[in-house]
């Protein structure tokens, strides 16, 4: 909780702050890394800086931080608080670097605000940030131990034993953890970071959905080529789809994401569009596998048929559920019962007191959520996973 003097100060000083917030973390990044270089090579994604998603999610998220100490000052926001986390313990994220976080950005902070940053503006948001950065570390303490992993260290190598061509622009690949030590658990909708080394010697780190092969203790990823052109994006998936083949290794952190498939007896929809259909695919997978009755309701929007990666996977997994359906949207080349264009919830039959699970593009799963919500599926029920940085958040 804010002290009275600084919740005061925060609450007068947000509008300036906030619309600053793209100027300041846009210092923030250029100065950190003109001093501290070493932080791009294993670390920051350096696809997600030059296409400026990681700034505008920083931004977001300490927008929202700050309004919900605000807003519910006797209230922690532990869902913000959780997705942050997770996202950190997956780059293996440590204590002492929220040091250097806090030193670089209230540097920008007095760099772009100039004399508005009185000592007493500076205190104030002083104490926002080390409240939101003790939960932080406290929470992702937590999830280190949880995944039997020591602070930042959570890697080990898996031994490539499949590749299967899903479609032309996306790859699956079948992993063996390699030494005796146990495997932390997944669970359904859980990602793992994948660590490699690229041409110019800089190691990356790219987060991926386990989709599913959850058998005789191996694990599946299924790995989407971006093409970004020039920029830096898309050079890990690139790579993987170039060079990666049976035989080969690759050095994955423990498994991370709070956006998990909960115990229940209550209906659920599976939302996706897109490469969105992975944590979806797992979902599914764990269904089958705990011979679940629950009612399932699979919606599904994507291209076309050709460009519909694990549709075999998702039709079988679908078909051995009893009380499961699917609806598919293509933009081309419908059929086979297939709805034509994108995605539209108008005539589909909602079961009552559903709980949803949302994965795709920001713009799709906004109206995915605004349409659920009108069929009758309450907000709180409503679970939702974002590929890389929460532009959701940032964009809020």
């Amino acid at each position: 909780m804010l002290s009275p003097e600084s919740a005061e100060i925060v609450r007068i000083t947000l509008p300036v702050v906030g619309a600053s917030l793209d100027a300041i973390t846009t210092r923030f990044y250029a100065t950190m890394f003109a001093d501290r270089p070493e932080l791009l090579d294993g670390m920051f994604n350096r696809g997600n800086q030059a296409n400026g998603e990681q700034r505008r999610a920083l931004a977001g998220s300490i927008a929202a931080f700050a309004t919900a100490l605000l807003e519910r000052p006797d209230e922690r926001p532990d869902q913000l608080l959780a997705r942050i986390a997770h996202k950190h313990t997956a780059v293996g994220v440590t204590q002492d670097q929220y040091v250097i976080v806090h030193k670089y950005l209230f540097g920008a902070i007095a760099e772009v605000l100039g004399d508005a940053v009185t000592p007493q503006v500076a205190e104030a948001w002083d104490e926002v940030y080390w409240l939101m950065a003790g939960a932080l570390i406290a929470l992702e303490a937590r999830i280190y131990a949880e995944a039997g992993a020591k602070e930042g260290r959570t890697w080990r190598q898996w031994s490539v034993v499949g590749r299967r061509e899903e479609t032309a622009d996306v790859v699956s690949f079948q992993l063996r953890p390699l030494g005796e030590e146990p495997v932390p658990p997944a669970l359904a909708g859980q990602y793992v970071s994948v660590r490699v080394r690229m041409p110019d010697g800089v190691h990356q780190l790219r987060q991926y959905t386990l989709s599913g092969g959850e058998r005789d203790g191996l694990r599946r990823i299924t790995v989407k080529r971006v093409r970004g052109g020039a920029t830096p994006q898309g050079e890990v998936s690139t790579l993987l789809h170039e060079t990666v083949r049976v035989g080969d290794e690759l050095t994955l952190s423990a498994p991370f994401g709070e956006v998990t498939l909960e115990d229940g007896d209550s209906p659920i929809v599976l939302v996706s569009a897109g490469i969105g259909c992975t944590p979806i695919t797992a979902m599914l997978e764990n269904l089958v596998a705990t011979g679940s009755a629950r009612d399932v309701l699979l919606l599904h929007a994507d291209r076309s048929p050709d460009g519909h990666a694990l549709c075999r996977d998702t039709e079988e997994l679908v078909g051995a559920l009893p009380t499961a359906r699917s609806v598919l949207w293509y933009e081309e080349g419908a059929g086979d019962g297939a709805r034509q264009g994108r995605m539209d919830l108008t005539g589909v039959e909602v079961p009552p007191g559903a709980v949803a699970y949302l994965c795709g593009p920001v713009p799709f799963m906004r109206q995915a959520r605004s349409q659920l919500i009108g069929a009758g599926v309450a907000p709180r029920d409503i679970h939702y996973e974002v590929f890389g940085p929460d532009l959701w958040l940032g964009d809020e």
